[in-house]
């Protein structure tokens, strides 16, 4: 029942005992509570906060303002991480080497999901926090091995390095931990609702 959670578990544990359907453990709750705050907020120039603030400095309501945010939310913004789930542990379970699925992807001219950044060139700092937490917790496994290595290849191939962004890096994490691919989004969506709350306060408050 609801009111036996209350007061007994974090939002974090709350979130992974309704989508996976059993209760965290320790590490779990840990690792969950990683990946929300990971996504809470990445400044004014998303889409979705350009979206949430535009609509809501025109007069609308703040849940008029996150809902115009979200649904900003899109397959370069958000929606990644959906496809780069589902690309990981198809990944995973294929026959085809690294290498084979690399290049597949590339002569077909098709975006790898989770690869790449406008910003980020060299490495995506987010990335690499959520890594070391996998680590030091026990969630880097096969998954978040073959995250990386294809962005090596990649960088082989290509000649370019192409970073291992934060959807990728949530979704070899998410995957390690047991969640189905199409989960993805949803992980987006809860952790930067928050922050788009945040912002359109902002600028309903003090933007005048």
């Amino acid at each position: 029942r609801l009111l036996d959670l209350v007061g007994n578990l974090s939002y974090a544990q709350a979130v992974y005992l309704i989508l996976k359907g059993e209760l965290p453990n320790e590490k779990e709750s840990k690792m969950m509570e990683a990946i929300l705050v990971s996504v809470i907020d990445h400044g004014i120039a998303p889409p979705s906060v350009i979206a949430a603030r535009a609509v809501a400095s025109g007069g609308n309501s703040l849940n008029v303002g996150v809902a115009a945010g979200i649904l900003a939310f899109g397959s370069a913004h958000g929606g990644a991480l959906e496809d780069a789930m589902r690309f990981i542990q198809e990944g995973v379970s294929s026959t085809k080497s690294v290498s084979e699925i690399v290049r597949e992807y590339l002569e077909s001219k098709k975006p790898i999901p989770g690869y790449g950044h406008r910003y980020y060139k060299d490495y995506d700092p987010r990335t690499k926090r959520l890594m070391d937490i996998a680590k030091d917790l026990g969630f880097y496994g096969k998954h978040c091995q073959f995250a990386e290595e294809v962005q090596e290849e990649i960088a082989r191939q290509k000649g370019k390095r192409l970073v291992l962004n934060v959807d990728g890096a949530i979704a070899a994490v998410a995957s390690e931990m047991g969640f189905d691919w199409r989960l993805g989004k949803g992980f987006f969506i809860i952790g930067r609702v928050a922050g788009l709350v945040a912002h359109v306060y902002e600028e309903l408050t003090t933007e005048k």
